[in-house]
């Protein structure tokens, strides 16, 4: 029975007949052992969410999916959705079938998969996922006071609950996509977006025929930004609006992407040297103010804010294709602190308007992929740490060999190091850079000599590119 059990919940589909069958009835003992396994399922270690979300982005099909840092934490929070659903509804109703579950996170993610150009095969996250909570589950199952008889009867019912479960949601989930897939494919928010798409894959569209339908002109500069956010009520708008009004521009073309992402041209060939985040603190990159710093699928809706001499795209049509209904009353200048964005090179005309997004895109990948700490980021400081970064093991294992204990030093040492480093190994130089006295210098730079595993005047280069890479890291 356990083994009938474990093979039936790892098919591709439960039995369409099975499902549709009476539910079965449930002793009070298998309930009771039901409700204990999922209030210990409730609050997994912070382990198995980890194997969950990397159990659930895995092989080849998921690939475009786990490419992407918008869909990542979208799948990331839909996982934790299903998981919180399911066994909150056991510990209510142990062992009765658990609702599919069309919870925003769920939806959202749905939707942003449209919006890149995915099917449904990019469902197999939920399939994948449900390999690795049905191992857990088991380990769980195995941990309660039970007899043999007892357990089985605890499996079967859990393996029916689950595939049922999982496949009720894939159903939901489906029919959400093929309605969002046919709402894209009307009127004028489909012209943009398939505009849009010309432009970045580099297709010949004439200029004119792009600026009249994107209300945005592609002549002169642009500088690409995207604001995205891993917490579903984060203020994308406010944050964009800031961005907007902080670099000068009088109005920027917006792409919703996704539910939690927006793409950003702005006219303008610079960005501003601060932004004011949301507790009125400018927010810097690491190097100093914000100033000194294949694309995806395209996404919902490109309209333009602000004056512009092209007819800008109306209020209500953004709500409703896009969904992008966070609240704009935010002061000009106030970030959501939970907010990100990543600023390609500024460039000129339509290959410019390209090559800026495809910046800002490399730039959110590496941010995502080392979970930096930093909230704003220019292409022109990750440049080196991306190449460097593109395997994270190896980076790893780079910065770990070429700095030594450097790696936990404070804060000013390894600043100072950097800082020399740029300065041309000038130690007057780095001190005026520094605001600070030479000798301070010259007493970190022998603290550093002491901590790195070869003299720092025999690694300059490597050194310097490791510290490059740690500053980005979370």
């Amino acid at each position: 029975m356990v083994q009938n059990a474990a093979a039936r919940q790892t098919g591709p589909l439960v039995s369409a007949a099975r499902a549709a069958l009476e539910w079965p009835v449930v002793s009070a003992r298998t309930a009771e052992l039901f409700r204990l396994g999922a209030q210990a399922a409730l609050d997994p270690p912070a382990e198995w969410i980890e194997a969950l979300h990397a159990g659930s982005l895995s092989g080849e099909r998921m690939r475009p999916v786990a490419d992407d840092p918008v869909l990542v934490a979208a799948v990331r929070r839909s996982n934790v959705a299903n998981l919180r659903q399911w066994t909150e509804a056991n510990i209510r109703n142990p062992g009765r079938r658990v609702p599919a579950n069309l919870g925003p996170e769920v939806l959202d993610t749905a939707r942003d998969l449209v919006r890149r150009g995915l099917d449904q095969r990019a469902l197999d996250s939920y399939r994948t996922g449900q390999t690795v909570a049905w191992r857990r589950w088991m380990e769980i199952c195995f941990g309660l006071d039970a007899s043999p008889a007892q357990l089985r009867a605890l499996l079967d019912v859990s393996a029916l609950s689950i595939s049922t479960f999982i496949e009720d949601t894939i159903a939901a989930v489906s029919a959400r996509m093929e309605a969002e897939r046919a709402e894209l494919t009307r009127g004028a928010h489909a012209e943009r977006r398939a505009v849009v798409s010309l432009l970045l894959e580099g297709a010949p569209i004439s200029r004119a025929r792009a600026e009249a339908q994107l209300g945005y002109r592609l002549t002169g500069p642009h500088t690409a930004a995207i604001v995205w956010t891993t917490s579903a009520s984060a203020q994308l708008e406010a944050a964009a609006e800031s961005l907007m009004r902080a670099s000068g521009a009088g109005h920027r073309l917006t792409v919703v992407a996704g539910a939690t992402v927006l793409w950003l041209w702005l006219p303008v060939a610079a960005i501003p040297t601060t932004v004011t985040g949301s507790i009125g603190q400018p927010i810097t990159s690491p190097t100093g103010p914000l100033g000194t710093r294949s694309a995806a699928g395209v996404g919902d809706l490109a309209t333009t804010s602000g004056s512009h001499p092209f007819p800008a795209a109306k209020t209500s049509d953004t709500a409703t294709a896009g969904e992008a209904k966070e609240p704009t009353s935010a002061e000009p200048g106030a970030i959501d602190p939970d907010v990100l964005i990543a600023i390609g090179r500024p460039g000129t005309d339509v290959a410019g308007f390209r090559r800026s997004h495809l910046d800002a895109l490399a730039t959110q990948r590496m941010m995502t992929r080392l979970a930096s700490p930093q909230r704003i980021a220019h292409y022109r400081d990750i440049q080196l740490a991306a190449l460097l970064t593109t395997d994270p093991d190896r980076a790893g294992e780079f910065v770990a060999e070429t700095l030594g204990d450097l790696r936990h030093a404070d804060a000013e040492t390894r600043e100072t190091v950097a800082v020399y480093v740029r300065e041309q190994c000038n130690t007057q130089r780095t001190a005026e850079r520094l605001f600070t006295h030479r000798n301070t210098v010259v007493r970190r730079l022998s603290r550093a000599d002491r901590l790195l595993p070869r003299p720092l005047s025999d690694n300059v280069v490597a050194v310097a590119a490791a510290l490059e890479v740690l500053r980005w890291q979370g």
